[in-house]
């Protein structure tokens, strides 16, 4: 254990067909494009390494200390590195197709443009990480801790006189079908990410930057998006049950045909939101600016709509059955073959 070894020690050792470099510490140590293919690294010292384009494909690194290694371009395809210690760790271009990473610590690291589809990151520590272009279809991310953070660099090595806020960078990541079931992303910047068909179930995006993402036929039922950005975003075919949006902005998204019974949407901005055909079954809009916004043909059977402001709000063929409309602005709104029976007026009066 803890063995010091050469680069040049590791690779004659190779070529003679070992493949066993479990406990070495191989700190700062220079194998650049290195052939190490279906090695073991079980709990090696990887830390500063320089590792760029380095294959080391179906390898197992099983609680290695990679902090800070340099891995750009590396090949890891089907490698183990589970509760790997990767604290900023330049990973930036990597392939890491079908990799396990649970519970790995991946805080401040760089995995732009990595190839992550169909990884296992369960669990694993990713906040402050930057995964802006990553390819994370089909990736497992059950738990993974992308909340916002305020300190910067590596999480043992904070400098408490330079703390400013920072958060997970993922613009313009492929999540598509990616598994986000309780997975943290407070504060992510997700802009222009593409969440199509992802499972997002009881996530936390509170305060995250979803602007112009898909998230087209995404589970999200119970999803935490409280002051999340999410204008311009599409969410067609999406089901909402039960998410809770307070005071998010969702001005020019499209929520055409999604399905979103019980949300909470109090002093949402969602000024000319597309919503039409939506299920809006007692959803809470209490104080909401849905002025110009499209509900046409929406069901919004006992929905909460105290105090909305709906300017000149399109509510042709709305069921608003039982809804409640107390104070709500709705002079200049189109109600055109609007049902409301058993609805309470802005004056407070309850509709025949």
């Amino acid at each position: 254990m803890n063995a010091v070894l050469t680069s040049q020690e590791i690779l004659r050792r190779y070529a003679q067909g070992d493949r066993d470099f479990s406990g070495a510490n191989l700190t700062g140590i220079k194998l650049s494009g290195a052939n190490l293919n279906r090695t073991d690294w079980l709990d090696v010292n990887f830390s500063r390494a320089y590792l760029n384009s380095t294959v080391l494909i179906f390898a197992c690194l099983t609680r290695a200390n990679m902090r800070s290694a340099l891995m750009i371009g590396a090949k890891l395809c089907g490698a183990n590195l589970n509760q790997a210690s990767m604290s900023n760790v330049n990973l930036s271009n990597a392939d890491l197709h079908g990799a396990s990473l649970q519970g790995a610590t991946l805080f401040g690291a760089n995995l732009s443009l990595a190839n992550l589809m169909d990884a296992n990151l369960i669990d694993a520590d990713m906040r402050m990480i930057n995964l802006s272009g990553a390819n994370l279809v089909g990736a497992c991310m059950r738990g993974v801790n992308m909340r916002q953070e305020r300190a910067i660099g590596d999480q043992h090595e904070v400098d408490a006189g330079k703390k400013k806020r920072s958060v997970a960078s993922l613009v313009g990541a492929n999540l598509a079908g990616a598994d986000l079931r309780g997975a943290n992303l407070s504060g992510a910047d997700l802009h222009k990410a593409d969440l199509r068909g992802a499972n997002l179930q009881e996530a936390t995006l509170s305060g995250a930057n979803l602007s112009e993402a898909k998230l087209n036929k995404a589970n999200m039922c119970g999803i935490f998006l409280t002051e999340a950005n999410l204008s311009c975003a599409s969410f067609q075919g999406a089901v909402l049950d039960g998410a809770k949006l307070e005071r998010s902005i969702l001005i020019d998204a499209d929520f055409r045909g999604v399905s979103m019974r019980g949300a909470v949407m109090p002093d949402v901005k969602a000024s000319r939101v597309k919503m039409q055909e939506a299920n809006l079954t007692d959803a809470k809009f209490s104080r909401a600016d849905l002025s110009r916004a499209d509900l046409k043909g929406a069901i919004m059977v006992r929905a909460n709509l105290i105090e909305a402001y709906l300017a000149r709000t399109i509510l042709v063929n709305v069921d608003l059955t039982d809804a409640i409309l107390n104070r709500a602005e709705l002079s200049s709104a189109n109600l055109v073959g609007a049902v409301l029976t058993g609805a309470t007026l802005p004056d407070g009066k309850v509709h025949p």
